[in-house]
């Protein structure tokens, strides 16, 4: 970047600052991630089906009510993430193609079931 100083009253690096500035009061252009909420309790996911848009990343807050620790696992999708009982953590998860991709709870995989569909929008159609 080439400053031309056009009035003795502006030095170098005060142009060099309100040059800094301006580019610092840019909005950034980065979309927020859409999230979407998991709850563990008892034993058990809520909801048990999380329908996200296929092909857009997206984040996953997850949140354990207890009583006892609890892990969501998915094989399919190669997550995992042990939360303690009180706990709140969050996995994103890159675009992913329609389909149903499954996961569980590895402290009660038998009532600690649920899957998330990835649909297809209008759009893609």
């Amino acid at each position: 970047m080439i400053f031309h100083q056009t009035s003795p009253c502006i030095s170098r690096p005060l142009a060099l600052a309100i040059a800094l500035l301006a580019v610092l009061a840019t909005p950034a252009h980065s979309q927020e991630l859409p999230s979407y909420q998991l709850t563990i309790k008892t034993g058990r996911f809520i909801p048990e089906t999380i329908e996200v848009p296929a092909n857009i990343k997206f984040r996953l807050l997850i949140r354990n009510e207890g009583p006892g620790p609890e892990e969501f696992e998915s094989n399919e999708l190669g997550k995992e993430k042990v939360l303690a009982p009180g706990a709140s953590s969050f996995l994103i998860f890159q675009p992913l193609k329609a389909g149903t991709y499954r996961f569980f709870g590895e402290f009660h995989p038998e009532t600690a079931q649920g899957r998330i569909v990835a649909r297809q929008t209008r759009n893609e159609k």
